[in-house]
């Protein structure tokens, strides 16, 4: 199977890759899982329930940076590839 047909079944997940072993990511999400777990406890019913609807909008917002990132990161380096090749 090819680079571009295991990405299309979803044998490659480049989400997964980028951050899972970056000592930095690891410390910066459990900062903040912590930070959040103390501020939950400290919330209303109701500011509880608009909290997770404002962390369900950033997780919509990210995720949609994520693929306009990783989309225009595939066509530079397709883009790249063209430019060395008609270069040869």
């Amino acid at each position: 199977m090819t680079v571009l047909e295991d990405l299309w079944y979803g044998n490659i997940d480049p989400h997964e890759a980028i951050l899972t072993e970056s000592k930095r990511y690891k410390h910066l999400l459990s900062l903040m899982a912590r930070n959040r777990d103390e501020l939950n406890e400290t919330l209303t019913d109701k500011q509880s329930e608009t909290l997770e609807k404002y962390d369900s909008a950033v997780n919509e917002m990210n995720s949609l940076a994520e693929v306009e990132a990783f989309s225009y990161g595939f066509r530079l380096g397709v883009r790249l590839m063209i430019e060395i090749k008609e270069g040869i």
